[in-house]
C-alpha cells in the first residue's frame, strides 16, 4: 500500500503590495505528486493571472498582478 502525500513544509501567509506578484510554496513528501491550487471552491488554472509550476517536491503557485481581492 502507498504512503499518503503529505506537506513537508506547509504554505505560509505573505503580504504583497498591489500590483506586484504574490509567490505562494510548498513541499512535498513525495515528488511530482498531483497538486490542485484552490481559491475556496475554485480550482485556479494557469492563466495570465496565475502560474503554477512543480519540480520535484516543490510546488510554487505564482499570482501576477496582485489586487485586494487575491486576498
Amino acid at each position: 500500500q502507498a504512503l499518503p502525500v503529505l506537506f513537508k513544509h506547509w504554505l505560509k501567509n505573505e503580504e504583497v503590495d498591489e500590483g506586484r506578484t504574490a509567490v505562494l510554496r510548498c513541499e512535498l513528501t513525495k515528488p511530482n505528486a498531483p497538486v490542485e491550487w484552490r481559491r475556496g471552491d475554485v480550482v485556479l488554472q494557469p492563466s495570465d493571472k496565475y502560474e503554477i509550476r512543480q519540480e520535484g517536491t516543490h510546488v510554487e503557485l505564482f499570482i501576477y498582478d496582485v489586487e485586494a481581492q487575491d486576498a
